[in-house]
């Protein structure tokens, strides 16, 4: 059982970015059928989580909750449940790749990858420049599904019978937030694969479609604000949001410490 904190009504998993790759590849290896995920919470997921019944279903399901925002992780430090360290769906993705490229047990079965999310053309992108860099790891399949399909049963079932036409091991699903936690805890049952990783724009990343932040600003939690700068009109009303309610969550939290 891997360790986990409570923190803003979360059970969040107190564990490294070693440690959870080691879990994902542990249900890629399983025999049994059952697709158990993950989700990666950052400030705005905390403060959507706080009002959005479906939202906590979709976390209760989760086999794995990682800490994405930095904000998230510091705070649990202040209020002495401290995590680890940041595990980023972006950086979970390229570790689990790195380890599967260098271990041997994966040369004659390689890893079965399933790319779900991100625009037309762009998973496409993404299996290219994946089978390019990582020996060992296979992208089997690739959706971009059009918008609002989830409201669409037709189009929910075909996705389903796109992925248990391959069988992969792992499924990315890069959807966004809130949309790609509830549509996996909604299909788990019923997805073909072994392991699910909710992780936003990481396949835009894969794809070199989106630029992350350079890595001194990501060591320093400051990669929010390279995401602001290049998307603004997108972006800047959510983050505005998210810093005047977020603090009030921290409070609320440290009032609970005291009072116990």
């Amino acid at each position: 059982m891997l360790p986990t904190v409570s923190l803003f009504g979360m059970r969040i998993h107190a564990i490294d970015l070693s440690t959870a790759v080691n879990a994902v590849l542990a249900w890629c290896d399983a025999e049994d059928s059952t697709c158990r995920y993950v989700v990666t919470p950052n400030v705005d997921h905390v403060v959507m989580y706080q009002s959005r019944d479906d939202l906590r279903s979709a976390y209760e399901g989760a086999e794995l909750v990682l800490a994405d925002g930095a904000p998230v992780v510091l705070a649990s430090r202040l209020l002495r449940r401290g995590l680890p360290e940041r595990v980023a769906g972006s950086d979970l993705v390229p570790a689990l790749f790195d380890r599967v490229a260098s271990d041997n047990n994966f040369a004659q079965r390689p890893l079965r990858v399933f790319l779900l999310g991100a625009a037309p053309g762009v998973a496409e992108r993404a299996a290219h420049r994946i089978h390019h860099q990582w020996n060992n790891v296979a992208v089997v399949g690739t959706y971009s599904p059009p918008l609002g399909f989830e409201h669409d049963a037709n189009e929910n079932s075909l996705i389903l019978e796109k992925i248990a036409a391959v069988k992969p091991d792992l499924i990315l699903i890069g959807l966004g937030a809130p949309k790609q936690e509830l549509w996996t805890h909604r299909h788990a049952n019923q997805l073909s694969g072994k392991a699910a990783l909710c992780i936003g724009a990481t396949i835009d990343f894969l794809a070199g479609e989106k630029a992350r932040s350079p890595r001194w600003m990501q060591r320093v939690g400051l990669e929010w604000f390279h995401r602001l700068a290049r998307e603004p009109a997108r972006l800047a009303k959510r983050y505005f949001h998210d810093a005047w309610i977020f603090p009030q969550l921290v409070w609320q939290e440290w009032r609970g410490c005291l009072g116990k």
